[in-house]
């Protein structure tokens, strides 16, 4: 049996923290190799088996390390993987073919670990056209916040997440903090929920706190995200699961609960694997159970998978759905905050908004509302997709301009192509257009919603001129006329409507009267719809309507689009 020095030394997380540290520091070489969902479509899989078996017949397994990492964002290029020797500038793969694994082993890391201090390897040619610059505008105008982490990062070592700061605002909480304190510097850091309506977090928090007749309470993690086209939540929880963890702790403490759920989607099978795997070190390390840090606090943790349906990120939905019921809305109030998960107080955030939590905490408030804007701090993660030229998973400040994310970090249309609008939030959002007015608009909750349109979960979809938004609002008409639980008239009817007057529309059968008809209904179920989905759903019809009305024209009066029918 350990002695009692052996045993709080295990449970030391400073003392993990530089254990781990030393043992990095011991590696000449390490190689990450992205084995998120996108990375592994593209056969991540096989790469990461050759790289780690070419390690082994160069007898390398002391010098060189290996990580399967999360995203590394430029998901069009993969599989990629990213060599970082010391005291060489860092490489990054694209496209990797499962030969050219191995040859990275014998052709880069071999000779470049055999070059004195001081001298530089030069890559042999062959391998260079497989090289991604890391100078491109794509790395160099993000700025990470919550996905520093990720891709560079083994998600399923806790003792790597600790030695990179992980569980540090945990302890500061728990040894220096009072609940209330803790809500009040969420509260001051200006940090807002990242899943779409952008409400205040700290005040969430503290409205639960408040319920003090209540003894039961719930943090509840919504990773349900179910738009087209979304993924920086999977990313986050396959990238840097701990740090979604230590997040709800946080708010654990805060709001009086002791006791979390973690609501994913049933496509994401890699985020709830490393989310169990995680869970299960937390407490294998006295980091999350009873007792944590020897502070009296409890904590335990639970992962729920949903079963695909988009409604089920609607925090009444969502709810019912880990309650074993249908997942389907009910009327508000009382909101979440005041009858939750099984009728008791519950927090609800999205993955992002708790993954931001543990670094507010350990880098305070001014550092925090340093980046983005007055009233929307941080950054956020978007999903960029579409007709752009860097697809992928990105990261920028609150209030960056439409202009810089699609032109700059996204490269531009591809084929000479004139963009013509992005649909931004996925269906719940609307479009903007190629004007100077649109493009130079800030990223953020305030300026959106000015022009009808919402950051959402925080799907970007960039289009070019061969696109129709007409059958732009179609299909995302008919994503969420699909997707409606039916529990209200105005949802279930009012889309379908909508949904059978656009394809009248699109068949070039429409007439003047049905553009009106789609407002006016648009605004019913804006205005009588039971839920947020509902009362959102019309956004891309609205917002298509207001800023691309020719392309309606086109088939309600000439009876023909070019784009749609040639």
């Amino acid at each position: 049996m350990a002695d009692t020095n052996e045993i709080d030394k295990r449970f030391d997380i400073h003392e993990i923290a530089k254990n781990k540290l030393q043992d990095l520091d011991r590696y000449l070489c390490t190689i990450y190799c992205c084995h998120s969902t996108g990375c592994k479509s593209s056969g991540s899989d096989d790469i990461l088996d050759l790289l780690k078996s070419a390690v082994a017949e160069h007898e390398l397994e002391g010098k060189v390390r290996i990580v399967a990492t999360g995203c590394m964002g430029l998901c069009a290029q993969g599989p990629l993987v990213r060599v970082e020797i010391k005291g060489q500038k860092d490489v990054l793969y694209k496209r990797l073919e499962p030969l050219v694994a191995r040859i990275i082993i014998s052709e880069h890391v071999i000779p470049a670990l055999k070059l004195e201090a001081g001298e530089t390897f030069e890559l042999p040619e062959f391998l260079s056209k497989y090289v991604l610059s890391l100078d491109l505008p794509f790395f160099t105008k993000q700025e990470k916040v919550v996905l520093k982490q990720a891709g560079h990062l083994d998600p399923e070592d806790i003792q790597e997440y600790i030695a990179r700061g992980g569980y540090l605002a945990l302890e500061k909480v728990l040894k220096t903090m009072t609940p209330a304190e803790v809500a009040a510097e969420i509260k001051k850091s200006g940090l807002r929920g990242r899943g779409g309506a952008g409400f205040p977090t700290g005040k969430k928090w503290a409205q639960v706190a408040a319920h003090t007749e209540e003894p039961v309470k719930y943090i509840v993690c919504n990773g349900d995200e179910g738009d087209p086209g979304a993924f920086m939540d999977r990313s986050i929880m396959e990238g840097n699961p701990h740090s979604v963890l230590e997040g709800m702790m946080i708010a654990g403490l805060a709001a009086g609960s002791d006791e979390g759920y973690i609501y994913v989607r049933a496509e994401y099978p890699l985020a709830v694997s490393r989310l169990k795997a995680a869970i299960a070190k937390a407490q294998e390390l006295g980091l999350l159970g009873d007792d944590i840090l020897g502070s009296g606090f409890n904590f335990h943790l639970h992962v729920n998978r949903g079963a695909g349906a988009f409604v089920c990120g609607e925090g009444s939905a969502l709810t019912s759905s880990i309650e074993g019921k249908r997942g389907m809305p009910r009327v508000k109030p009382p909101r979440t905050i005041e009858h939750g998960l099984w009728g008791k107080p519950t927090v609800l955030n999205n993955v992002e908004t708790f993954a931001n939590v543990p670094l507010i905490i350990r880098n305070g408030v001014d550092w925090y509302r340093h980046i983005g804007t007055e009233k929307s701090p941080g950054t956020k993660a978007f999903a960029l997709t579409g007709n752009v030229v860097n697809t992928g998973l990105i990261e920028v400040p609150m209030g960056t301009t439409v202009r810089e994310v699609i032109f700059d970090i996204g490269g531009g249309i591809p084929d000479g192509k004139k963009f013509k609008a992005v649909q931004i939030g996925g269906p719940s959002g609307g479009a903007t257009t190629a004007s100077d007015e649109h493009l130079d608009l800030p990223l953020d909750f305030d300026s959106l919603k000015s022009i009808g349109a919402m950051i959402g979960s925080g799907g970007l979809v960039v289009m070019d001129e061969d696109t129709c938004m007409v059958e732009t609002a179609r299909f995302f008409m008919r994503f969420t006329q699909n997707e409606s639980c039916g529990k209200c008239v105005p949802c279930r009817e009012g889309t379908k409507r909508m949904l059978e007057i656009l394809d009248r529309i699109i068949a070039n059968e429409g007439s003047l009267e049905d553009l009106d008809l789609l407002q006016e209904l648009s605004k019913t179920i804006s205005e009588t719809a039971l839920c947020g989905l509902g009362q959102s759903a019309c956004k891309p019809v609205q917002s298509t309507l207001r800023h691309f009305r020719q392309d309606y024209l086109r088939h309600v009066v000439d009876h023909h689009c070019p784009i749609c029918n040639g």
